[in-house]
C-alpha cells in the first residue's frame, strides 16, 4: 500500500508563488503516474495536473497552465507542484493521488487515481 504526505501549503498573496511537495512510501514510486487535484470548499474535488511516470508527459487544468509546473524526482519518491502567480481562487485543499491508469483523457478523472494523500491547504489572500 503506498502512503502519500503532502506537504508545502500555506498563506500567500496574490500573485505570489509556492512550492507543494508530495513524499511517497510503501510502494514503487516510478511504477505511477501521478496527479494532483484540488478542492475548494463547498466544491468538488477537481484535476489540477498530472505526471506520467517518467516525467516525460505532463498534463495540466486550463485554468492553471503557464502559473503551475508539475514535476517528479523518482530518486527521493516525490513529486511536486510549482505555483507561481497565484490568484484567491487557487485557494483548495491539495492532494496528490497516485494513477490507477493513464492517458490524455482519464488522467483528469478522479476516478482514475488510487491511493490519495491528506491534503494541504494552500490560501492566497487578495
Amino acid at each position: 500500500q503506498v502512503q502519500l504526505v503532502e506537504s508545502g501549503g500555506g498563506l500567500v498573496q496574490a500573485g505570489g508563488s509556492l512550492r507543494l511537495s508530495c513524499a511517497a512510501s510503501g510502494g514503487t514510486f516510478s511504477n505511477y503516474a501521478m496527479g494532483w487535484f484540488r478542492q475548494a470548499p463547498g466544491k468538488e474535488r477537481e484535476f489540477v495536473a498530472a505526471i506520467s511516470w517518467t516525467g516525460g508527459t505532463t498534463i495540466y487544468e486550463d485554468s492553471v497552465k503557464d502559473r503551475f509546473t508539475i514535476s517528479r524526482d523518482n530518486a527521493k519518491n516525490a513529486v511536486y507542484l510549482q505555483m507561481n502567480s497565484l490568484k484567491p481562487e487557487d485557494t483548495a485543499v491539495y492532494y496528490c493521488a497516485t494513477a490507477r491508469r493513464w492517458g490524455l483523457g482519464v488522467a483528469r478523472m478522479r476516478e482514475s487515481y488510487g491511493y490519495w494523500g491528506q491534503g494541504t491547504q494552500v490560501t492566497v489572500s487578495s
